[in-house]
């Protein structure tokens, strides 16, 4: 159907879902100004694990013409010329500012899909009686989450969830929005406008592989896009791209996930700060992202029945030795204890290690994810051996989640009297300003 003919079902009345996405501008770098304003307007970095990329730039440096993944040692010059601060990634921050964002939002409604870390759709249509228009909502919103968390956000509005997400790309680039925009109440001569002055590469869930192809065929913007059939897009790019054409059109075809779907594979690994040699380094580091991988487990109430090892040195330094081994060490039961998987994973580890070698990276994987209550019963189960697990593991998470990350955990990870030289490198990490008690922050 031609856009012309699907103007008239822009408009909606109180039957039809409205949809708002949240969005925190610059969320790791608005993270880190919340409790340091002297960097506000400061052009500034956040770095990725082990300081190596940006991951996050302020508008200042955006403007600079940094992209995003630039790594740090090639930002120097720059950094030097135009005062650029770099920080660590603190992701136990960003994670506990973004629940505060999400405590907030529901406020407003409880049909809520956590989409990301810094961003959330919302089902707006039933609360809208409370309010003069949506434009009024998605203020009141922006405001909220300001005086409350002190993050900055934008709030696009749309009759879709594609829509929304072009009505936040407007709010974030066009500042006569003032960080709202509802394109569900533009009349469709100025939609068309603003669509046709957008890329198709910034439609939701559009790559940038497709967004090539795309352009090949001439469709270069959003309007190019909503003028092409759903159904020769579908035939060309498969049934996700026809459903965003419709989306275009504000047909609704992406319910919210208000409840996230477990995941069937859960990965923790990283990048040691530097070379690992001995095998009792690679046991703390290994034993470490058991717990972390097991607390993920056991926050969707999943258990594993396999668990695999992975050991490698770094493949960007073709000159040393090179060593990339894995193993999978399967489970006789399966489980969510860490301690158990820990010790599988350090079996795992003692066969596929070998000395010699400068290991770069390790990790697990834990895979046979199934559904907690649904796990099948052994016959030979220690049925009160298995409750004091479940009651042990539950008191650890409740520990850690209260006084932070790792303040229980197994002597196979290390202690903190251990120097543990495998960590990852955060030369300029700040403080866990809201979750632990030594680090709040002060005013003076």
């Amino acid at each position: 159907m031609l856009a012309a003919e699907m103007a008239s079902e822009m408009k909606l009345n109180s039957t039809n879902p409205l949809f708002a996405l949240v969005d925190v501008n610059n969320f790791y770098v608005s993270c880190e100004r919340v409790f340091q304003p002297k960097l506000e307007e400061v052009p500034m970095v956040v770095l990725s694990n082990n300081d190596g990329c940006a991951v996050a730039r302020s508008a200042e440096v955006k403007a600079l013409g940094v992209k995003m993944g630039t790594p740090w040692f090639q930002m120097q010059e720059l950094a030097k010329k135009h005062g650029i601060q770099a920080y660590s990634s603190n992701y136990t921050l960003y994670g506990d500012m973004s629940s505060r964002v999400v405590q907030v939002l529901k406020t407003f409604t409880p049909n809520l899909e956590v989409y990301s870390i810094d961003e959330s759709f919302l089902q707006i249509e039933t609360v809208l009686k409370q309010y003069q228009d949506t434009i009024e909502l998605g203020q009141q919103i922006k405001g909220q989450v300001k005086d409350t968390t002190g993050l900055p956000v934008c709030v696009g509005i749309g009759a879709s969830k594609t829509l929304a997400k072009l009505a936040n790309h407007l709010a974030k680039k066009h500042k006569q929005f003032a960080g709202v925009c509802d394109v569900n109440a533009m009349a469709k001569e100025e939609l068309y406008q603003w669509m046709s002055e957008t890329e198709v590469g910034d439609v939701w869930g559009v790559g940038r592989q497709i967004a090539r192809k795309l352009k090949a065929q001439d469709i270069q913007s959003v309007f190019d896009l909503l003028q092409a059939s759903p159904q020769a897009m579908r035939q060309q790019f498969g049934v996700v791209m026809e459903r965003l054409c419709y989306e275009l059109h504000g047909t609704s075809c992406l319910q919210l996930e208000e409840v996230a779907p477990a995941k069937q594979q859960i990965i923790a690994s990283r990048s040691f700060g530097k070379p690992v040699l001995n095998q009792a380094e690679l046991a703390q580091s290994v034993a470490t992202h058991v717990a972390r991988a097991a607390e993920k487990l056991r926050g969707q109430n999943s258990t594993t029945g396999a668990l695999t090892v992975f050991i490698q040195t770094n493949p960007f330094k073709p000159n040393e030795p090179q060593h990339h081994q894995s193993i999978t060490m399967p489970l006789a039961e399966s489980t969510d204890n860490t301690l158990t998987l820990t010790n599988a994973a350090l079996a795992g580890l003692k066969k596929i290690y070998q000395p010699n070698f400068r290991y770069k990276k390790a990790g697990v994987i834990l895979n046979l994810i199934g559904d907690k209550p649904m796990m099948q019963q052994s016959l030979f189960e220690d049925v009160e051996s298995k409750g004091r697990s479940a009651h042990l593991m539950k008191a650890v998470d409740q520990i850690n989640t209260r006084f932070g990350n790792a303040v229980i955990r197994s002597a196979a990870a290390g202690t903190n009297a251990t120097k543990q030289e495998w960590q990852m490198r955060s030369s300029n990490k700040s403080p866990n300003y809201t979750t632990r008690w030594d680090e709040l922050p002060v005013a003076r």
